[in-house]
């Protein structure tokens, strides 16, 4: 007997939420939540309404790289997420509801699976045109709640340039064909740095292979983002909103050409 579908859950009743884009990497450390986080300023730029649904419960650091600190408003239709302050984006995430931002999440699947839902059905999002994602690494409960039950528009998988992380990330390429959720395409991040004194371009993890990897995938390759300390000042002060990359540019407007518009 096959197993019937899981239903997809729906959101609250005051939403209109035209894009879910989820982002996703096999493995922890690859930038996954800065790549989410440039991603939501850059389609936020270009004049759309944008929110990021932060479901990295047990390492939310959203909130800390638009320097958000407000804690989300209750009514008695839901919760509204907190506007970061430059350009408006709709931000929720468990760490805004903690009292202090670096208070441990000591929860079991079922808790983490059950809050990355409720920030789905219980959140007031309002008029989005794009929501991201943003996973927790690997395959676990809740990229499995969010690919399952949440109506995604498609899936963007974010790797570094090492063979072990391109390795787990076929896992997670293959999770999401399986649950047959579209895959927008794959990201290297931290693909190399730009020496300050010379102007060279500095592999540090070696040659990438995330684009033959994506080819032999037959994914979209989406395009290289480098190490870049300005990137890392600002996400430490809160001020992602005015990062300016031209890697960055050029994939948002791959994306919007070729998939999400």
């Amino acid at each position: 007997m096959e197993e019937k579908p899981i239903e997809k859950l729906a959101t609250n009743e005051l939403n209109d939420i035209k894009k879910v884009i989820a982002v996703m990497s096999g493995k922890g450390g690859v930038g996954k939540s800065s790549v989410t986080s440039l991603l939501a300023v850059n389609f936020s730029k270009s004049g759309n309404k944008v929110g990021i649904l932060d479901a990295d419960i047990t390492g939310p650091s959203i909130p800390k790289m638009f320097g958000i600190k407000d804690k989300p408003e209750n009514s008695e239709f839901g919760i509204y997420p907190v506007k970061t302050s430059k350009l408006g984006i709709e931000i929720m995430s468990l760490n805004l509801l903690l009292a202090k931002e670096d208070d441990p999440v000591i929860w079991r699947g079922p808790l983490i699976a059950g809050a990355v839902r409720q920030f789905w059905t219980d959140v007031i999002w309002g008029n989005l045109d794009y929501l991201f994602i943003d996973l927790p690494p690997g395959t676990g409960d809740a990229p499995l709640t969010v690919m399952q039950q949440i109506p995604l528009n498609g899936l963007i998988v974010v790797s570094s340039p090492q063979d072990l992380a391109i390795m787990v990330v076929k896992k997670a390429v293959k999770m999401a064909e399986k649950l047959n959720i579209p895959i927008l395409g794959l990201i290297e991040n931290m693909s190399y740095v730009i020496c300050p004194e010379c102007g060279k371009k500095i592999e540090i993890f070696g040659e990438g292979k995330t684009q033959e990897a994506a080819q032999k995938m037959d994914i979209p390759f989406l395009g290289s983002i480098p190490i870049d300390a300005a990137l890392s000042r600002l996400c430490d002060t809160g001020r992602i909103e005015d990062f300016e990359n031209e890697d960055v540019e050029k994939i948002i407007s791959y994306l919007k050409i070729h998939q999400v518009n």
